[in-house]
């Protein structure tokens, strides 16, 4: 029986590639972060001065950091099991996630 139970437990925790819709959902990410961040470059300040033209600018920071947020934490996510193994204590964990986490950011925004 306890075989068994090993051998179900094994099954079920065998790691799996990532689903194509996952894949595609990063390309789609990565499009709009990168569509809005273009159009924040292309706003100049003095357009500013007018409330009615915060809005496209507004729109295009909300869809970055929305993107650019959703993106870093799939890919960190999907890189979770190589942290856990490499990871000898909760502590070290924890800090190469935190690790992960910068990196991720700091290529999805590399120009801020």
């Amino acid at each position: 029986m306890t075989g068994n139970v090993e051998a179900l437990l094994r099954e079920a925790l065998a790691p799996v590639d990532p689903p194509l819709r996952l894949t595609e959902l990063e390309s789609r990410l990565t499009a709009l972060a990168e569509a809005a961040q273009d159009e924040l470059d292309s706003w100049e300040l003095a357009a500013m001065r007018d409330p009615r033209n915060w809005v496209r600018p507004l729109v295009a920071a909300g869809v970055t950091v929305t993107a650019g947020t959703a993106l870093v934490a799939l890919r960190v996510r999907g890189r979770q099991q190589t942290r856990r193994k490499q990871s000898s204590t909760l502590i070290e964990y924890a800090e190469r996630t935190l690790h992960d986490i910068a990196e991720e950011a700091r290529r999805v925004l590399p120009d801020r």
